[in-house]
This record gives structure tokens, sequence and C-alpha cells, in this order.
């Protein structure tokens, strides 16, 4: 169980050091249609595996309150939205300055920070297969962290792209890419270590999941694939 924990959560990191190692191969960004499709697909599986591995199994946990068993759920759900928001908004007060340095330290501070929710999502999933929640299973956690991991694939390349440009080699680029998405396998571990602490409140912390899921998927994705097509990933994150 332990080594299947172990190989979701770096599906996590996989997925931004893949699109961090582009500054090895890429001279430009990421086209933008390669970026839409794979914000896309990304969108589709972690709508999916919020509502089937998430949602559905929190309402399951929540059955000894009878016709009050959506509750947990339903409270869960804007809590993960709220928490989400909260996020956005610290990442949005940093102070942005002309300067290319400061433009990028501010893109490395978004993206690191929105990160730990996305692990603590995935560490949630685990968490719930750790203590034997039956509305969790081994496909059903590995399909959430296989969403993240995809979207993280273009994170990882708006960190390193725009570093390598500043003039950093692509050794650096690429390693301060991939920093940038280790918070997520840390933040996950921690709270699947944190699991029998949570066990009585698992139906919370999956619909807690699945909030902070959907957040990320209504307000990045799905604006990236339509309404900012035709701005820059960079342009896209200071927004």
């Amino acid at each position: 169980m332990l080594l299947k924990i172990a190989g979701g959560l770096l599906l996590l990191l996989s997925g931004t050091s893949l699109g961090a190692a582009a500054v090895f191969f890429l001279k430009g960004e990421l086209k933008k249609s390669i970026n839409r499709a794979l914000e896309g697909f990304a969108a589709g599986v972690m709508v999916a595996a919020s509502v089937w591995s998430l949602i559905i199994p929190a309402i399951e946990g929540g059955e000894a309150l009878g016709r009050l068993a959506f509750l947990p759920a339903a409270l869960g759900l804007w809590l993960g939205f709220a928490f989400l928001m909260l996020i956005e908004r610290l990442a949005a007060r940093v102070k942005k300055s002309g300067t290319a340095t400061s433009k990028n330290r501010m893109m490395i501070f978004a993206v690191t920070l929105h990160n730990i929710p996305e692990g603590m999502a995935v560490g949630v999933a685990y968490a719930a297969l750790k203590t034997g929640n039956r509305g969790v299973t081994e496909a059903a956690a590995l399909t959430l962290a296989l969403g993240i991991a995809i979207q993280n694939i273009p994170e990882g390349a708006i960190i390193s792209m725009p570093l390598r440009a500043e003039g950093k080699s692509r050794a650096r680029a690429f390693f301060t890419g991939v920093l940038s998405g280790a918070v997520e396998p840390i933040a996950g571990g921690l709270t699947v270590i944190l699991a029998g602490l949570i066990a009585p409140l698992m139906p919370l912390f999956l619909s807690f999941a699945a909030g902070a899921m959907l957040y990320v998927v209504i307000e990045e994705l799905i604006p990236e694939c339509e309404v900012c097509s035709n701005c820059t990933q960079e342009q896209y994150f200071l927004h």
C-alpha cells in the first residue's frame, strides 16, 4: 500500500517535471493548441474524479445522518471552494513591478502556493483508501492524481521557460520548475500520515478536496481553454 501511495504522489511531481523539461527542447513556450488540449483533458479527468472519487464517497460516508447525509459533503465542497479562493487572493496580493525578474518570482510563488491544496486533495483520496473507505478505490485515487499531473505539465513549463529567457541556465530553470511542484507530494504525504486523525471527518475532507479540484477546473482550466486563448500563460496567471 505504501508503494502505491508513494507512486500516486510522485505522479504529481512527474507532471511538473515533464513540463519543466520543456526548457531543454523548446525555444519558446508551449504551443497554445497543445496547452489547451492538455488543460481540457485534465479538466475532464478532474471533474470525473471529483464526483466519483470524492463527492459520492463523502455522501456515502455521511449515511449515519439519514436525510442529512449530504450535509458534510455540501459543507466540505464550499469550504474547498473558499480555501482555493483565499489562496488565489493571497497570490494576487504579491506586489508586481515592471521587471521580468519580479514577474517570474510572482509566477513561481503563485504556482507553488496553489499546488499545496492540489497535493492535499490527492492525499485525502489515498488517506481514505488507507483507512478502508469503501467508496474510494485505488483506481479512483490514481485517476485523480493523473488528472492533476496532466494539468501540472504546462505549469512546469511556465516556470522554467521564462527563467531560461531571463538568462538562467537550462539546469537551474528546470530544477526551479520541479521544485515548484515538490510541495504537492509533500502536502499529500502529510495528509496521508494524518489519516488516522482525520478518519472521523473523512466525508468532510473528501468533499473539501472535491471543492478544491472543481475550483481549479472552473477558475483556471476552463478559462485557459476558452476565454484566455489569446493570452500567454504568464499573462493568465498574473490576471
